[in-house]
């Protein structure tokens, strides 16, 4: 395939980062300057989501341009083989691209490069990558390169948790040592580093995959000091929310419930959106070389995240929920190669991390394989609205598992555990109400619950029988004799 003339692809992958967490969204606190320029400039997802919001199922969507049902990954498990027979940055390679990858991966096992000609790697903290029961290849301390540079410079008892903060606290406290050791900076500069030694013959495919905002909220002491400070908008509640949750231990630590302190939710809020503020800075170095290499032009620039933080709304922390602060995700696209007919835009439209690789392999006309179930969002939005992908279906197995169907117009979830069931309208974007017993929504709850049993029909864990959703089943990571290919 001739090179000439064809994109330069820059993926830029946040973890655990919402979706509402932007200046140009309409947030009253968190300052991103550089997003939101990239925003102004470009198509920017307002509807865009997760299907399976934590970090192994969100990721394998975004590398293989497959729904949760035929990728297999409906939850979160690590040590489980990655085996799909095609995958973005490996169609990427095959139609010529200088493919690589800077920073997180979290895929099994870890040094797997999934199609990259190269991986610079680092996957944040990983508790199963740090027993001692697994083999030496796939450990955190010997495969990591952020880590093995990190222990480097600084000596081998020098850890990303230095902070004493664990991954996945609320707690917050500023990085310990100098910022250019920051992951986030890591990631930012080994990026750099690839476009100065780059192939210039060939286009590249560049993913530079952060860690943050995902915990331990270890900011730099400069955005740190700027939020510890302010005044910061409370969590969203509402008239469903069970407040009971936080009686056991949510004052001091938190697991999924957030905190009853206000002054810790306070503050678990500024490390969060120090930790934003911190990489957008970061983006802003990338996207400043793009345009002193002479590259911006002909680069498409995506930015995403492969899932949000309840970060206190409805007394929830973390993700794997089917709530906007969790399955809700930031996404956009810029740069010079993105249609000029396109910069400036917002659109409705339901994205899903799926939808990633068939978009960027239609992009630079390389062929899309018959596995991918995700649409070329450039080409969805050419057709009329009838003829648009009108839903996505969602679900996360582990701790209150479910499954949900969204539209561009409300939201419909089912608990696979319990069988409970709530309804969001799409404009209460706090979800403050849930409809779920109001006369007026009742034919339209109908109407979704009925494509969700059309859905899960054929699943192999039983979630319909006698045409009825039937909860209890057994609900695991990994859909069976589906997740292993």
């Amino acid at each position: 395939m001739e090179h000439a003339n064809r994109p330069n692809i820059l993926l830029l992958m946040a973890d655990q980062f919402r979706w509402d967490c932007l200046g140009i969204a309409g947030h009253p606190d968190v300052k991103t300057p550089n997003l939101d320029s990239l925003a102004a400039r470009g198509l920017r997802f307002s509807n865009a989501v997760s299907a399976c919001p934590t970090c192994i199922p969100a990721r394998a969507a975004a590398l293989t341009g497959m729904s949760q049902e035929k990728n297999g990954r409906v939850g979160y498990q690590d040590g489980i083989p990655w085996h799909y027979a095609h995958t973005l940055p490996g169609e990427m390679t095959a139609a010529g691209y200088q493919t690589r990858c800077v920073g997180k991966m979290h895929v099994h096992p870890p040094r797997a490069n999934m199609g990259y000609e190269e991986v610079e790697l680092h996957d944040g903290y990983l508790h199963y990558y740090r027993n001692p029961a697994v083999p030496l290849a796939e450990s955190q301390l010997f495969c990591d390169d952020y880590l093995y540079e990190l222990k480097s410079a600084l000596g081998m008892a020098a850890d990303i948790t230095d902070t004493g903060l664990e991954c996945n606290t609320l707690l917050t406290s500023p990085w310990p040592y100098e910022e250019k050791y920051h992951p986030t900076n890591w990631v930012a500069s080994h990026a750099l580093r690839f476009l100065d030694k780059r192939d210039p013959t060939r286009p590249f495919f560049l993913k530079a995959s952060f860690v943050r905002p995902h915990p331990p909220f270890d900011p730099p002491k400069t955005e740190w000091a700027y939020y510890i400070k302010k005044d910061l908008r409370p969590p969203y509640h509402g008239d469903w929310d069970d407040a009971a949750r936080l009686a056991a231990g949510g004052r001091i630590t938190a697991s999924d419930s957030g905190f009853a302190d206000p002054a810790l939710i306070h503050d678990a809020q500024a490390g969060y959106y120090a930790l934003i503020s911190h990489l957008d800075r970061q983006i802003g170095r990338i996207v400043e070389s793009l345009v002193e290499r002479h590259l911006w032009e002909n680069t498409l620039i995506v930015f995403v995240s492969d899932h949000g933080e309840m970060l206190g709304d409805h007394f929830f922390a973390r993700k794997s929920l089917p709530y906007n602060g969790s399955m809700r995700v930031p996404l956009l696209f810029s740069g010079g190669a993105l249609t000029p007919s396109l910069r400036g835009k917002v659109t409705d439209f339901v994205a899903e991390l799926r939808d990633l690789a068939p978009t960027l392999l239609s992009l630079i006309g390389a062929p899309v394989p018959e596995t991918m179930d995700g649409v070329d969002l450039f080409a969805e939005l050419q057709k009329k609205e009838a003829d648009r992908r009108a839903y996505i279906h969602g679900e996360h197995s582990g701790s209150f598992p479910h499954h949900y169907i969204m539209t561009k117009e409300d939201k419909f979830i089912w608990f696979a555990d319990s069988g409970r069931e709530q309804y969001f309208r799409a404009d209460d974007l706090k979800e403050q109400h849930d409809g779920i017993a109001d006369p007026a929504y009742r034919d339209r709850i109908c109407k979704l619950r009925s494509l969700l049993i059309n859905v899960l029909t054929h699943r192999p864990e039983g979630f319909v029988q006698n045409g009825c959703l039937t909860p209890g089943c057994p609900y695991g990571a990994v859909i069976p004799e589906q997740g292993q290919r």
